[in-house]
């Protein structure tokens, strides 16, 4: 997907986006026609009735929860009432509860509050009751958000459904490397406003394959780490390899399985269909893969195959389609033949397949498999209410809401206005939501040094709370999108999110040394973003040289060096990790580590292949 992604995001500047975060933001909002507040949430509630009254969270406040699933939610939200500063909330069986208690029930028998809905009731004590353990959880990050604002909760009640099953994010972290920590504030935000599904298209080191294991990848310890939190707050991991197109991170170094063009061109981003070798290889990948994610879904990508190129320069692809399909079979069947054999590889281990739209052009004579989820990104010949109509359930992944990386971005404004729903596809609006599943928001990484981590959280914030708005209920539940905006700077983050715009040293001049002998001295200054430049007597600290991906140096060993300043260079801004009584310098691009080669030069690596350098930092 690297080529479409080099289009795609506007953003709200990082002052604008701090006076808004300063600003203070009234507690309840007063809807039109109602004489009593409604709580604020996001997303909204719509149904609120109000009662005389209100609920108080005060000391020897408890969360009475009896069944099992009652226990892992009131769990979850004792663990969230901790790291918001509430202390210790015991949780406690049944019995007699007291004024300021916090009720968790499950109840299989409100069957109306379906599998996500809750029922939030506050007065003296206050009780949130779910069909399931899911519902439940979802009524316990309204209540967080309520608590965001103080202790008092306004008496009265609330149904809250959803209008969609999947709410959703994707991230591309398959070149450049996103950061753990980055991936862990974003599934505890999506928790919290009710987000439920985080598309990762990612690379996990392969044991299998150590050939294709080139940065940024993930260990499968990691990425258990971030499923557990998934799992937690009710955030399904789906993970991605993309085939059979932008498969460079992956077979760059096997030629064998690249597809060949009629004048003998390899084409490293693009798998060799017509090879079973190729099947298996990717196969053996996606088996990697369950030893890791538990998510129901597998996605294969699926999109792009041919950009820039046509069927007619790979003649190999119509004679195994006829050959397979007969005469009248196209080259398009080649592809689609693939993704149905990985829809049925997958089904066999119980995953439901997930592909992107633009290679369902009409060309194909066979169909793809049934039950396939189809993410729409964008307007092709088969439209969507086409697609719906040849039963394939369908998910809005609309360019509309794509955020790049130094490039396109979403006008959330723009959609608020528009009351933007899911059934607004690319090319077409639906008047119904049958058949759609839900909506996503999408961040490519298409120039990587365009923005960096923290930037890109900034830019994803009002998105994200768009999403959650437009998916879960009314997309426009406020007159305006400065309203509807500060619904967001009255909730906050989720508890438990981290800033990582904190720097750990003070701006000032240090001598750097490791327990090697290795020096050098630099003034160390934060840049607005939150990352830290490094600068010596020669220029500021760089990475720079070796194979460039998405215009970033991601070969392991080349080497920091110092450069003239400049200060919209973001491959001079660093982190520093506390580690061993010293830092580590990370660069807050390609998230690789300094280490210290034998000839002195500062060399960047994943941390999994050197041992990077512990640097001891003393104040000038």
């Amino acid at each position: 997907m690297a080529e479409r992604r080099k289009r795609r995001f506007r953003f709200i500047g990082f002052a604008a986006v701090f006076a808004l975060l300063a600003a203070p933001a009234p507690a309840v909002a007063v809807q039109e026609g109602q004489d009593q507040a409604v709580p604020v949430t996001v997303p909204a509630l719509s149904n609120w009735t109000p009662e005389p009254g209100g609920y108080d969270f005060r000391p020897g406040t408890r969360l009475v929860a009896d069944s099992k699933s009652e226990r892992e939610v009131a769990g979850t939200l004792a663990d969230d009432l901790k790291a918001a500063g509430r202390g210790t909330v015991p949780v406690v069986r049944g019995g007699a509860t007291r004024p300021g208690d916090i009720v968790i029930q499950v109840r299989p028998t409100k069957g109306s509050l379906g599998a996500e809905g809750y029922e939030l009731q506050a007065g003296k004590r206050l009780s949130v009751t779910g069909a399931t353990e899911t519902g439940a959880f979802y009524g316990t990050r309204t209540l967080l958000q309520l608590l965001a604002q103080g202790d008092h909760i306004p008496a009265g009640h609330t149904v809250d459904v959803p209008r969609y099953k999947e709410r959703g994010v994707g991230v591309c972290a398959c070149y450049v490397h996103v950061s753990l920590p980055w991936l862990e504030n974003l599934v505890r935000e999506m928790a919290y406003h009710k987000l439920n599904q985080l598309l990762l298209e990612l690379k996990v080191k392969s044991a299998a394959h150590p050939e294709a294991n080139t940065w940024g990848y993930y260990t499968q310890d990691e990425m258990r780490r971030l499923v557990a939190l998934g799992d937690k707050y009710h955030v399904e991991i789906i993970p991605e390899i993309n085939s059979p197109g932008h498969m460079d991170p992956w077979i760059e170094n096997r030629p064998d399985l690249q597809l060949t063009d009629s004048d003998g061109n390899k084409q490293p981003a693009r798998l060799d269909v017509t090879q079973q070798a190729a099947f298996d290889y990717y196969t053996s990948l996606m088996d990697e893969y369950a030893q890791v994610f538990t998510a129901s879904s597998w996605h294969m990508g699926a999109d792009e195959y041919m950009l820039g190129s046509d069927y007619s320069k790979y003649p190999q692809m119509l004679r195994y389609a006829q050959e397979k399909y007969g005469a009248n079979a196209t080259p398009q069947d080649a592809y689609i033949d693939f993704i149905n054999r990985v829809q049925a590889y997958a089904a066999s281990k119980g995953k439901k397949l997930r592909i992107w739209n633009d290679g369902l052009t009409g060309a194909n004579t066979v169909p793809v498999a049934a039950g396939t989820t189809v993410e729409h990104w964008l307007n092709v010949t088969e439209k969507p209410s086409q697609l719906i109509a040849q039963g394939y359930p369908l998910m809005n992944a609309a360019y509309s809401l794509y955020l790049v990386r130094g490039g396109f971005h979403s006008d959330t404004e723009a959609l608020y206005d528009q009351s933007w729903d899911p059934r607004s596809f690319e090319g077409q609006k639906l008047t119904s939501s049958d058949g759609v599943t839900g909506a996503k928001i999408s961040l490519w990484p298409d120039n990587g040094r365009g923005e960096t981590e923290n930037e890109v959280t900034t830019d994803t914030e009002p998105a994200l709370r768009h999403l959650a708005q437009a998916t879960w209920g009314d997309p426009h539940p406020d007159a305006t999108y400065a309203a509807f905006t500060a619904r967001g700077v009255a909730v906050g983050h989720a508890p438990g999110w981290r800033d990582l715009t904190r720097v750990a040293v003070p701006d000032g001049t240090y001598a750097f040394r490791t327990a090697g002998g290795t020096s050098f001295d630099a003034t160390v200054q934060r840049t607005p973003d939150g990352y830290a430049t490094i600068r010596t007597a020669d220029g500021c600290l760089e990475v720079q040289g070796g194979k460039l991906t998405l215009n970033v140096p991601l070969q392991p060993g080349v080497s920091a060096t110092p450069q003239p300043c400049d200060a919209a260079n973001t491959m001079q801004r660093w982190e520093l990790t506390p580690a061993a009584g010293g830092y580590r310098l990370v660069n807050a691009i390609t998230q690789m580590a300094l280490s210290v080669a034998d000839d002195g030069r500062l060399v960047q690596y994943p941390p999994d292949q050197h041992q990077p350098a512990t640097w001891h930092l003393t104040a000038h």
